[in-house]
């Protein structure tokens, strides 16, 4: 369970060590509900996407990613204390917990932030990897928001662009491999990929 004084301690830290290496041009902020549940789905360009995600977002988030990250007592609680969700996918029924703890968060209202490619994809586009979409898909309607991330270098500081696309729902019957292609369509659009 995320634990938000040290959710909020920590991006403040991390807004403060980034601000030498990245200056922040964050559009489309209208997109995101100003209540209710959501899931951002952003494009994956490289380590620091996450901490930008969240100093780019005010809500507290939870952030679906690999389990390996949460290896260790001290890791796992500081990785769950920041919103982490753990996903094992070598072994998906070790991710029951994990699933039922995303449920519980949307049915609170809450903001998840889900990597589609499910890993680092530089300056192109992966594959969408359709689990946790399908996932909520099947259990909920509401917003899935595509986030375009694209990364100039320029002189000392790197220019990073966060661009929230508008909200998209399903509609009722679609495949959620049609959904989410549509999605990464438009995260491609965003980040600028060519």
């Amino acid at each position: 369970m995320r634990r938000n004084w040290i959710f909020r301690a920590t991006r403040f830290t991390a807004r403060i060590m980034l601000a030498p290496f990245f200056r922040l041009d964050i559009r489309g902020k209208e997109h995101l509900p100003p209540r209710g549940a959501f899931v951002l789905l952003p494009k994956h360009q490289r380590w620091a996407d996450i901490p930008l995600v969240s100093v780019a977002v005010l809500k507290p988030l939870y952030y679906v990613a690999r389990d390996d990250l949460f290896d260790g007592s001290v890791k796992n609680w500081f990785m769950r204390s920041l919103g982490g969700i753990p996903l094992n996918r070598r072994r998906p029924l070790e991710t029951r917990e994990s699933l039922r703890a995303l449920e519980a968060y949307l049915q609170k209202g809450e903001g998840v932030v889900v990597f589609p490619e499910g890993t680092y994809y530089v300056n192109e586009m992966g594959p969408g990897r359709v689990g946790m979409v399908r996932f909520v898909l099947s259990r909920f309607s509401l917003p899935f928001i595509p986030v375009g991330i694209r990364y100039s270098k320029r002189r000392v500081r790197t220019l990073v662009r966060i661009d929230f696309g508008e909200a998209r729902y399903p509609d009722p019957g679609i495949s959620p491999i049609l959904f989410l292609s549509s999605i990464m369509e438009e995260i491609e659009k965003l980040s600028e990929i060519r």
